[in-house]
């Protein structure tokens, strides 16, 4: 079965296309961005994966219909296309970002489901409502095709009540749902079953801590096969440092903030989410890699931001074990995790009291590939893995259609 996963963004759509092969393999066939929706010049991009080159083109892209549309043509074009005719894709998978309380799993797409996606979408501002623009566009550009979403969220609806509710007045919850819903979920349960099977733990017999480490980032315990908490909370902003966004804070201190500078709240949000992270404590950038860079050349506050950045996924490490009642694995993944051997050494260094003996030699220039990176002696593994979101949409997609045929 040939899928196409879209990620729609506000102004961008990332998109896949993937085979589903029988016994659990997959091809991928292609994949491609279309960027800079909605500005006066567009930009399209679509690798084909099997040695043609890369096509590139600038165009006007007024809206996100165009952009699929663009996909679409891509894919059955002479010269760089990866399907024969359009009757070979069979289904389109979505990335949504937020599903609320409503799904546990991934959904056909239904009016009913698009109704829960609209209702979601205060809970999401930027991202539901560009999702749903892209669900929109498949049902006009193939109205036959089957669509499902798979919710960035879904995860962590096995969360426990003492881990999802903020102590706030229980009305606010009732009312507007206000509690801890959680991201990556794709990310964490997709390098938690694969590290499981590389290294022969079972994942239904496990405390795993997974910790998805990017521009957005965030550590999620997975007790038994199951999310149990996670950092990120009623939005991304919160839990771990990450490029732009503060994470963790005092919310006394914002109003204080707000306060002496008299800002909005559009401002204050501005702040937290755009201006701060690494970006806001080096004064540098929000990328890693210039961080990286700055700090190597003797900038005391790109190093002093590198600090605090793994000092906190350390801390989220060490609560979950507590919460948990022990640890068996620590993975780390996404683009940071995939690629820092300083981020993995500088987590794992002092923990050895929980059993956990890091291997430093193993580490050392691991980027991009799943290793090990334990001592065959440590008591709790430690493993970088690669992750792939997209593979988890079609991987969806095609169990959710397979099992309605049946």
């Amino acid at each position: 079965m040939i899928i196409l996963v879209l990620n729609c963004g506000s102004s961008s759509v990332k998109y896949q296309v993937i085979e589903m092969l029988s016994g659990g393999e997959h091809r991928l066939h292609a994949k491609g961005l279309v960027e800079r929706i909605g500005q006066e010049t567009g930009r399209f991009a679509h690798a084909p994966q099997d040695g043609r080159p890369r096509y590139e083109t600038e165009t006007a892209i007024p809206d996100h219909t165009k952009g699929i549309s663009l996909i679409i043509h891509a894919l059955i074009d002479e010269k760089h296309g990866v399907i024969e005719s359009l009757a070979e894709l069979k289904a389109v998978g979505h990335r949504v970002a937020h599903g609320g309380e409503y799904f546990q799993d991934s959904a056909r797409i239904t009016k009913d489901v698009i109704a829960k996606i609209e209702e979601c979408a205060p809970l999401a501002p930027l991202h539901n409502p560009a999702n749903l623009i892209g669900i929109a566009a498949i049902s006009n550009l193939l109205p036959n095709i089957p669509q499902v979403a798979t919710f960035d969220n879904q995860l962590h609806q096995t969360m426990p009540p003492k881990c999802y509710l903020y102590a706030l007045p229980y009305e606010y919850y009732e009312r507007y749902r206000v509690r801890r819903y959680g991201f990556h979920g794709m990310s964490h349960m997709y390098v938690a079953a694969k590290c499981c099977r590389l290294t022969g733990l079972d994942l239904s017999h496990s405390k795993i801590v997974t910790c998805h480490v990017g521009n957005g980032a965030s550590v999620t315990a997975l007790l038994d096969g199951k999310s149990f908490d996670t950092s990120m909370g009623f939005t991304p902003t919160d839990g771990l440092i990450m490029g732009t966004r503060c994470g963790n804070v005092d919310p006394g201190a914002l109003i204080h903030i707000a306060e002496q500078e008299d800002m909005s709240l559009k401002r204050l949000h501005t702040m937290i989410n755009e201006q701060s992270g690494l970006l806001g404590i080096s004064g540098v950038s929000s990328d890693m890699r210039d961080v990286t860079a700055a700090a190597e050349a003797g900038n005391e506050r790109a190093r002093l931001a590198m600090d605090m950045y793994s000092l906190r996924i350390k801390k989220f490490v060490g609560e979950y074990a507590a919460a948990m009642g022990g640890l068996d694995m620590v993975v780390f993944t996404g683009g940071v995790g995939e690629n820092g051997p300083w981020l993995r050494r500088d987590v794992c260094t002092g923990l050895e009291f929980m059993g956990l003996e890091f291997d430093e030699a193993a580490n050392e220039g691991v980027r991009g590939q799943d290793k090990l990176l334990s001592k065959p002696s440590s008591r709790v593994k430690v493993m970088v893995a690669t992750t792939d979101e997209e593979l988890v949409i079609a991987t969806d997609t095609f169990r959710l259609l397979k099992r309605r045929s049946e």
